[in-house]
């Protein structure tokens, strides 16, 4: 017996449309305003007042707003290379930005629409640029505090399967330096290897227990680059390693890396973002997520107020060369939104 699958929600192609159109747009990382056009468009059909922001040549944040703004929607507006145009098979759209995060974007719009549609004003959604690097957009969006003071919350948008996050873990990045002395190959002992304490130091690190967090999920790190030397006849006088550490609160594993650092050795910390817990609400699903992302710096916005984080889509693909999100999702993800803003404005 077969049997029928059930109906698409009535408005799950408007939805797809307008992430389709996005999504044609390479807005990889530095080539945000490619998508300029296509996302004014889709503002303009919701009456928005519409801002750009100056980030760097070429670079714009967008701040768009309903009467004075008392909630805050925002999410990203770059995607992660290489850059993959939309495909469409019924209810899926596969490509670039498909969930993260141009899926968020209509997402999130399409809830300010059924919002205002059911009485409610006062909104602001703002698409940042650089969120994937180094987050230059939420940094300079802090100039954008006095318009955004009045809210009561922000809700930033990520692909967390429609959950809401219960936090994130920090970002700690590193740049681990060992220098040595060259030399011939043939005569090493006149040389001093700048390579070999590095893959010790490592090798020790790796050994060090690390923490977890029943909210915020493992304390991990990950060894993203390692180089060094000049050629392989010549003993390597540099040695570089780049660390990715996802921390928790009261992480000591910066302490703990530098009492295994070895002589002529150097730790240089590139970027420091710390961990926070978020928002959650009664009787609604909420999850650890594994990645970073905006919402403190979206939630500093608001003067610090409360943040919510979720959205339609799923971690699981993004980045990938399979990601994708559906029709479903994003009706799903407009719902829980509106949800959420109902209630927060209700605790004003």
């Amino acid at each position: 017996m077969t049997t029928t699958p059930d109906p698409l929600p009535t408005d799950a192609s408007w939805l797809l449309d307008r992430v389709e159109a996005l999504c044609r747009a390479d807005t990889t990382t530095g080539r945000e305003d490619h998508g300029l056009p296509t996302l004014r468009s889709i503002l303009r059909e919701f009456d928005a007042t519409i801002e750009l922001q100056p980030v760097a040549p070429g670079r714009h944040n967008v701040l768009a707003t309903w009467g004075v703004p008392r909630l805050l929607f925002s999410t990203h507006l770059d995607t992660v290379p290489p850059f993959l145009p939309p495909r469409r098979q019924g209810d899926l759209l596969s490509g670039r930005g498909t969930c993260d995060a141009k899926g968020q974007i209509v997402a999130q719009l399409a809830a300010i629409r059924a919002l205002l549609a059911r009485g409610h004003d006062g909104f602001a959604w703002l698409g940042v640029v650089g969120e994937e690097t180094d987050s230059i957009g939420a940094t300079t969006a802090a100039d954008l505090l006095p318009l955004l003071r009045t809210c009561v919350a922000a809700i930033n948008g990520e692909p967390t399967e429609n959950r809401l996050g219960t936090g994130q873990r920090g970002a700690l990045q590193l740049r681990l330096v060992t220098t040595g002395v060259a030399a011939h190959s043939g005569t090493p002992e006149l040389g001093r290897s700048a390579i070999w304490p590095l893959l010790d130091w490592l090798l020790r690190l790796r050994d060090v227990p690390l923490g977890h967090d029943a909210e915020l999920g493992p304390e991990v790190w990950n060894l993203g680059v390692l180089q060094g030397g000049a050629a392989a006849n010549v003993v390597p006088a540099h040695a570089e390693a780049q660390l990715f550490v996802r921390t928790l609160p009261g992480s000591t594993f910066l302490e703990r890396l530098r009492e295994l650092q070895p002589e002529h050795a150097d730790v240089i910390e590139v970027g420091t973002t710390e961990p926070a817990r978020f928002l959650v609400l009664p009787d609604l699903p909420s999850a650890v997520v594994t990645f970073g992302s905006d919402a403190t710096r979206v939630r500093d916005l608001t003067g610090g107020k409360q943040v919510v984080m979720c959205g339609p889509g799923s971690i699981k693909v993004a980045h990938t060369l399979d990601e994708h999100i559906t029709g479903r999702e994003l009706v799903a993800g407009r719902e829980l939104l509106v949800t959420i803003a109902e209630r927060l404005l209700g605790n004003v």
